[in-house]
């Protein structure tokens, strides 16, 4: 269930910054089109700490319904509170989702043990399954590979995406975890590297736009075709990047926009529009790629 190219949904807004849900429509059909493996709602990427608790519910209910059984959908249900976390995901318990993505508690700076109790207590309150995500770069607390272990053990608990982008961390936790738990990259830039290794799949941004590719890369892989997914990678390269040229999603969704796949890239604040200077930029790898 998670393995391959697992897009890590934008969320379409119309200009005044409301759930555009005739574009969250159109971005599903051609995630389904285009042969992606499943989607993660209302992740980081989907902006979700801007969104309401009932947006949040609502969005995940939208996708599901706009799927229509045909993809996968994972729900984004971190927060940094355990008791949110548990209150969301008993919301969607019997909702359809094949699982749930949940953060590490950002701005707290838990513990390890905290951390371990925090996603313990989750796993404990449900029966779907529990991906947990490491981004120690925008939540300031790293889940380490000895804790991750720990939780391993807990029947519920399946997998991470990891996205330290640091691939001898990828060694460390292979070499504890049992071999049936899912590691998913969660680093566009080194998930090349990621899956050689050994990696299930990746949890990507770069797939919102070039999402034929990153499955095609996916499968080569899987397929140990390295040669052809090594070519795709390094024609994407300077795009995953790039994508990161200011704080993700800001670019990713403005090149949704300039290449047609939504109306408008309106962000709710603090998040605000990929600035001219970069815009520019990307403009270039978009049409380099044949994007635009």
């Amino acid at each position: 269930m998670f393995t391959g190219s697992i897009v890590a949904l934008i969320t379409p807004m119309d200009i005044k910054g409301n759930i555009c849900k005739k574009n969250l429509k159109k971005l599903i059909r051609y995630h389904i089109d285009s042969g992606t493996k499943a989607i993660v709602i209302m992740g980081t990427t989907g902006e979700s700490t801007t969104l309401t608790y009932e947006e949040h519910i609502k969005t995940v209910m939208y996708a599901l319904d706009f799927s229509k059984n045909k993809i996968p959908i994972i729900a984004g249900t971190g927060f940094n509170s355990t008791t949110k976390c548990i209150a969301i995901t008993s919301v969607l318990e019997k909702s359809g989702i094949i699982g749930c993505l949940s953060v590490t508690p950002y701005y707290n700076r838990p513990t390890q043990e905290g951390m371990y109790q925090h996603f313990k207590e989750i796993a404990n309150s449900t029966t779907l399954p529990q991906i947990l995500y490491n981004v120690p770069s925008r939540t300031g607390c790293d889940l380490l590979p000895e804790t991750i272990y720990r939780l391993s053990k807990i029947k519920n608990i399946v997998g991470i995406k990891e996205a330290t982008g640091d691939l001898s961390r990828f060694y460390k936790i292979k070499n504890l975890v049992d071999k049936n738990f899912f590691l998913i990259s969660g680093d566009d830039t080194t998930s090349f590297e990621f899956m050689l290794l050994g990696g299930d799949g990746v949890i990507s941004v770069t797939a919102n736009i070039v999402a034929v590719q990153m499955n095609q890369f996916c499968n080569y892989i899987k397929e140990k075709k390295i040669t052809k997914a090594k070519k795709i990678n390094q024609s994407l390269i300077k795009l995953h990047h790039q994508l990161f040229i200011e704080s993700n999603p800001i670019p990713v969704k403005w090149a949704a926009k300039r290449i047609g796949l939504i109306d408008s890239n309106t962000m709710r604040l603090p998040m605000t529009k990929l600035s001219k200077y970069n815009q520019e930029i990307l403009e270039i790898t978009l049409k380099k790629l044949k994007l635009i």
